[in-house]
């Protein structure tokens, strides 16, 4: 079982004027701890899962290119880059000098939008939930075929690339691995089968019901079930003390056994740092071979 740390909150003890230390500081200490991914959202206000709008929100990109530089092993990831924030060839030039940058470690995580304000508020277009899982198909076609280096016109409903170079190309080959965010049964979990190297799910009660139905969507779409990476959205709380670890490694146990190889989430106070020491001797080391 892989461990990820997501670092979903920018509002730090010490505010911004020491963001860019603190968040080496994590970063690196979460790198040395054996963190396979460190990944950050895909938002330009702060959700309000997290807190209100206006709380502190870095854009990803950015910051993940800081954190290629702060660290040396870990992949690099949005959980997950909104189809709609991005053209597709711009995004598929992101990626590729994440991945350059990094010496190989970028993913492509990306899923169809949801957060309507910050759309609205930055003047993103936004359209309706159909034609946002349209483009996020044909941004996967067009990513795919930017990193197969085919430079041939591109003709879909929504994009038109006139010449989709891409030099240099991604260290990653074929590419950089594709991550697919959601759960929808009938348009997400298809798009995994048939574009996808992993997907992301929520820790719900039916996580098994979920893979089922991406098992059938790989059988429809000839694709092979055991190719996919299954990863889930996971918040590790180890305790004021580090008292919660063995029920860390419990939990993270029971998804191993439902067919999971990666847990991708926050970690609870993790500016402080020692969360994720307690991580790295307590847990990390106790499910690397689930």
């Amino acid at each position: 079982m892989q461990v990820g740390l997501q670092i979903p909150d920018f509002t730090t003890p010490d505010g911004p004027v020491r963001l860019g230390a603190d968040l080496a500081t994590v970063a690196r200490t979460a790198d040395e701890a054996g963190f396979d991914f460190i990944a950050v959202m895909d938002h330009f206000f702060q959700i309000r899962a997290i807190g209100a709008s206006e709380r502190e929100m870095l854009e990803a990109y950015t910051t993940l290119g800081y954190l290629a530089a702060c660290t040396s092993r870990a992949k690099l990831v949005t959980l997950v880059t909104g189809t709609v924030y991005r053209h597709p060839g711009i995004l598929a030039k992101t990626v590729t000098t994440l991945d350059v940058l990094s010496g190989g470690r970028a993913w492509l995580g990306i899923g169809a939008a949801w957060n309507e304000e910050e759309s609205r508020g930055l003047g993103i277009p936004f359209p309706p939930v159909a034609e946002r899982f349209e483009r996020l198909e044909e941004t996967l076609q067009i990513c795919l075929q930017m990193w197969r280096g085919d430079e041939s016109p591109y003709r879909g409903t929504h994009y038109q690339l006139d010449r989709p170079l891409n030099s240099p190309q991604s260290l990653t080959r074929p590419h950089p691995p594709i991550m697919i965010g959601g759960s929808g049964e009938k348009k997400t979990l298809r798009l995994v089968a048939r574009y996808g190297d992993a997907c992301n799910l929520f820790l719900t009660p039916d996580l098994a019901h979920k893979l089922d139905v991406l098992r059938a969507h790989c059988e429809a779409e000839g694709r092979d079930y055991d190719e996919i990476i299954k990863t889930c959205y996971f918040v590790f709380d180890v305790g004021e003390k580090g008292e919660k670890a063995g029920e860390m490694v419990d939990r993270l146990g029971q998804l191993a056994e439902l067919g999971f190889q990666a847990a991708l989430g926050a970690v609870v106070n993790v500016w402080r740092v020692t969360p994720l020491e307690v991580m790295a001797a307590n847990v990390i080391p106790a499910v690397s071979n689930l």
